[in-house]
């Protein structure tokens, strides 16, 4: 077995980086990089982007969570848009993109897990309306609510519609799951976003809600 992949074995997510590697093999980068480049050779481990790896399929525990490799992949973000509506179950489409808001530019990563793609949504403050998922061994995802994935898919998206009922009708979500958003929760995101046309179709969207 090479010694990257016996040192790293203990890993729960089998994720690790050029960092990780670094700080557990004293030596020079030309020496790492060789032993890094060996595991490669061997099939032993996985390049998942530059500087980001991950055991073979035969040396893992557990199997790679997506939505927790999405931050390791390109971050600070998280997990919105389809990908997000599609996990929450508001949406009856599978999703084949793994769909990110960032703090920077548009960006697109493909990797042995899939396609990941990562847009930029002006706001006040990143995470708010985003869940801390603790998947155990799996690692940790961070989920935008159904909420904040809508109002980022309308940001990024641009689509055609003026109402909630538009939205509804045009990605086929169920009237009991809009109707589950509180009041409170649709405040705090026109108090975050910045963009007049999302502000506008959150306020449509306020309107429908009990105060």
């Amino acid at each position: 077995m090479n010694i990257i992949t016996e040192k790293f074995l203990d890993v729960p997510t089998g994720i690790f980086t050029s960092t990780d590697v670094a700080l557990t093999f004293p030596g020079t980068d030309d020496s790492r990089h060789a032993k890094v480049k060996r595991a490669l050779a061997s099939k032993e481990i996985q390049g998942v982007r530059r500087g980001l790896y991950c055991l073979a399929r035969p040396y893992r525990r557990y199997p790679i969570n997506v939505y927790a490799l999405a931050q390791r992949v390109h971050g600070p973000s998280y997990v919105s848009m389809e990908s997000a509506l599609s996990y929450h179950g508001w949406i009856p489409e599978s999703v084949r993109v793994c769909t990110n808001t960032n703090l920077g530019s548009a960006k697109k990563f493909r990797t042995p897990f899939g396609v990941f793609s990562y847009e930029r949504v002006p706001q006040r403050i990143f995470y708010t309306g985003v869940e801390r998922l603790d998947h155990g061994e799996h690692g940790i995802a961070f989920m935008a609510t159904p909420a904040k994935a809508l109002a980022d898919y309308y940001y990024v998206r641009q689509p055609s519609w003026t109402t909630i009922h538009d939205a509804a009708g045009s990605l086929r979500i169920e009237p009991e799951d809009l109707s589950e958003v509180s009041a409170e929760e649709i405040d705090e995101l026109v108090a975050n976003y910045r963009n007049r046309r999302v502000l506008a179709f959150l306020a449509d969207w306020r309107a429908t809600l009990d105060p």
